[in-house]
């Protein structure tokens, strides 16, 4: 039985989740790891708007993420996971529990992927509004409620939330031309608004949530979509690492209290705090 502290990445089989399930893994955490690729080769990145009808394959899997875990000295253990899967979302805590008898951070990293993410608003039906809510907010938060109860009776726990610019920011200009769609920018809106909660309900409870955005971040399915557009539309493009790092530190470090109900910035912070040596975070002009 190990002693090491316990972390579950979602999304964990490329981009940003992998990073930030490989810093856990460097500051000490055993690392539960969930996604919908398992295999390397098998990964996907389907079409997120009406207007596109390819399939792309895109590098990763959590396979790959357990061996580079393993590398760093700590366990890995793999939990396949869709988030519109409401049985699997729910389910997985307890298999964690189950495993390894503790959970100290929970990241939540992963999205919802298909169609409705970069739809125009004359595009979107119900069926896309609703998975996209469902896997963005609604399983986000069924899932925070698995973990809440074993927290607090351990009187501890972080819960750091993946969040959004685009929340915050009007597109500029449509989805595929630059902008994001509504759709996706409102669900990552209504969670953004979670952690808050979660420190007001839980923090005497020995609780604490953050937000993070990670900027900027070309992802192996935007580089398979368009592998010759920087994408950097005016906002930058930011290091995976950067975010992976901010996470880390966040789940390890006191002095991360005074970002609870922040707003972070993963790449300013990153920068701030030389937690990436070698990197320095440039503001677009």
């Amino acid at each position: 039985m190990s002693d090491s502290p316990v972390a579950i990445v979602t999304g964990a089989s490329r981009g940003i989740g992998r990073e930030g399930a490989l810093a856990l893994a460097e500051a000490g955490f055993d690392v539960v790891i969930s996604a919908r690729t398992v295999h390397e080769g098998e990964g996907k990145a389907e079409p997120n708007s009406v207007r596109e009808d390819v399939t792309l394959a895109v590098p990763g899997s959590l396979e790959r993420t357990a061996q580079e875990i393993e590398e760093r000295g700590q366990r890995a253990l793999i939990l396949p996971l869709d988030l519109i899967d409401r049985d699997a979302v729910v389910s997985l805590p307890a298999k964690v529990l189950d495993a390894w008898g503790r959970i100290d951070v929970l990241y939540n990293n992963a999205i919802y992927r298909g169609v409705g993410t970069l739809d125009r608003i004359e595009d979107l039906t119900m069926e896309s509004m609703t998975a996209l809510m469902t896997g963005n907010f609604m399983h986000q938060v069924l899932l925070i409620q698995q973990v809440l109860p074993h927290m607090v009776e351990r009187g501890s726990g972080s819960i750091i939330n993946m969040v959004s610019g685009s929340a915050r920011l009007d597109p500029p200009g449509p989805p595929g031309e630059g902008g994001w769609g509504i759709l996706y920018s409102a669900s990552k809106a209504a969670f953004a608004r979670v952690a808050g909660g979660i420190n007001a309900e839980y923090r005497s409870k020995g609780i604490k949530a953050f937000n993070v955005d990670p900027g900027n971040v070309v992802t192996e399915a935007r580089k398979a979509a368009k592998p010759d557009d920087e994408y950097s539309g005016g906002f930058g493009s930011e290091p995976a690492e950067a975010t992976g790092k901010v996470v880390a530190w966040l789940a390890t470090d006191p002095g991360a209290d005074k970002f609870m109900g922040k707003w972070i910035f993963a790449p300013k912070l990153c920068s701030d705090l030389g937690l990436l040596p070698g990197w320095t975070f440039q503001a677009p002009q």
